[in-house]
Formats: C-alpha cells, structure tokens, sequence
C-alpha cells in the first residue's frame, strides 16, 4: 500500500483527524486529563495523601477525648452524646481545609512554569482549575471514607438511614468542592506555595470555628451567634445533623437553621458561580 493509498483510506482519516467536540464537551475532556494528571501525582507522592489523612484524624480522637463530658449538648455532657454532635463537623471541617492545598498546588504549577506549557496546547483555558479542583475532591472523598470509620470506633452512629446519610455526605462534599475554588483563586493571586498554603488556612479557621461545628451557638454572643448562623458552613454542619439523626441541631430561628438542607445547597452553588467566574478570568490574565 502506498503512502497515497494511505492518506486515501477512511480508516486512515478517522484515526488521524481529531473528533470536532462541542466547547462543553472539550472542556470537560481537558478538565479529566488534568484530574487524572493530578491524581497520579498524588499516587506517585503518597506522602500527601497520608499526612492528608492524619491531621482529620487527630481532629477527631483530640475533640472527642479531651473535650468529651465538658460541653452541654441538649442538656447533657454525656461524652457519647458530644461525640455524636461533633462529627458533622469535623466532617465538614476535613472537606473544607482541602482549601489548603487547591490554593497550594496551583501556586506550584504557577510558579514552575508548567500553566504557560498548559496555554501552548489547544485546551480549554478553565481545565486546568477545574481538573484540579477534581482531583482534590476525589482525594477529600478518600479522606472521608477513612474518617467514617475512625467516628464509628469512637461511638459516632446514624440514625436516619442509609440515603440521608449520603445526601448529608453529599452537601458536604459540594461546600467542599465550593471552597476549592476560593483556594484556586488565592493560589492563582499569590507568588509562592508558601504563602499560598498560608492564605488558604488563615480565613478557614475563623469560618469554622465561628459556627456551630464544635460548640452550640446558643450558649454565643448575640451578634456572633448571628454570624454563626448564617455561616455557609454552620448551614451544611446543621444539614448533616438533622439528616444523620445527631444531636445538637441548632434551634434558631435563622432561614439557614431552619432550613438547612436549602441553604447549604444555596451557599454551595453560589461560591461555586462566584468564585469559579473570578478564579477562571483570573487565570486567563495569569496566562495571557
């Protein structure tokens, strides 16, 4: 066969010539290829993944033991009772740190050059976040699989079936993926890892702690326990409450206790429009 033939042959045609794709479909082609990129990188440094799973870990063995027996939760300081109010979150607080290392591993990317390799190739320009906000969503839903099963050892229990436990899992796991995305714009708006690891962490700690993950709001400050309340992440921590069964569901009236499941879907989407938009506008500047 000659090399005429060759070039003639439709079998030829379809095996060199790419498929034209949709934008859509491009995108969300380009943005899996990054994902998987960014998970064997996590497979080849399983450092990261381990010291990801220690520190959620420690969160929960420390809360529940030194402070079990010592905060009222619907009138008790039954240590069991605590245990089971704690975990939602705790659960929520593990998704949301990985935060830290979105902002982190872009900042890398960024300042080793390999985004100006990623604009040379014809891909979609938001891929690049959105693989690696992938990527870390599936490493956090690792990370919550092991923390399930270190809060069944310490007595934690659900009480409303199987589906609104995984919905619960699920809110979480949206707000989780929500905070990537503030933590691919700090990275895309600092000059180092670094500091992109301090940034990331530094407004995390005031947003979970000033809620009502670790301690009922009731016993706050009128105006904090305000703030607390319509916290994005006092909304999904009262959602997985009410639909694990736990205790400790918060009786404010605010919109977000009353209905929490609604308005943790709310928040999460909203961070997700917002910050997605300015973290994608923010990287085709970097990449211009």
């Amino acid at each position: 066969m000659t090399a005429d033939s060759l070039t003639k042959s439709p079998l030829a045609a379809d095996a060199y010539t790419p498929k034209a794709r949709s934008p859509l479909t491009q995108s969300a082609h380009d943005s899996l290829i990054i994902a998987r990129r960014n998970l064997l990188r996590m497979k080849r440094i399983p450092e990261v993944v381990i010291f990801g799973l220690i520190q959620p870990v420690m969160f929960v063995l420390l809360f529940a033991y030194v402070f079990g027996g010592s905060i009222n939760v619907d009138g008790s300081t039954d240590p069991k009772m605590f245990r089971e109010f704690l975990m939602a979150g705790i659960f929520t607080q593990t998704v949301t740190f990985a935060t830290a290392g979105s902002s982190a591993g872009i900042a890398e990317d960024m300042t080793k050059g390999l985004i100006d390799r990623f604009r040379s190739l014809p891909m979609s320009r938001g891929a690049v976040l959105t693989g690696r906000t992938i990527a870390d969503l599936v490493q956090s839903a690792l990370t919550m699989v092991v923390l399930v099963v270190v809060a069944l050892l310490v007595g934690w229990r659900i009480h409303e079936g199987v589906p609104k436990a995984l919905a619960a899992f699920g809110l979480m796991m949206l707000l989780g993926y929500a905070f990537t995305w503030i933590g691919a714009l700090i990275g895309l708006s600092v000059r180092s890892p670094e500091a992109a690891t301090s940034a990331g962490l530094i407004w995390l700690f005031p947003l979970t702690f000033v809620s009502n993950a670790f301690v009922p709001t009731a016993g706050m400050p009128g105006w904090l326990q305000t703030i607390a309340d319509w916290n994005p992440f006092s909304a999904t921590v009262q959602a997985g409450r009410v639909l694990f069964g736990n205790p400790g569901v918060s009786e404010s009236d605010a919109w977000p206790m009353e209905h929490p499941v609604w308005a943790s879907l709310f928040w999460s989407l909203l961070i997700i429009a917002l910050f997605r938009t300015l973290a994608v506008r923010k990287y085709r500047r970097a990449a211009g």
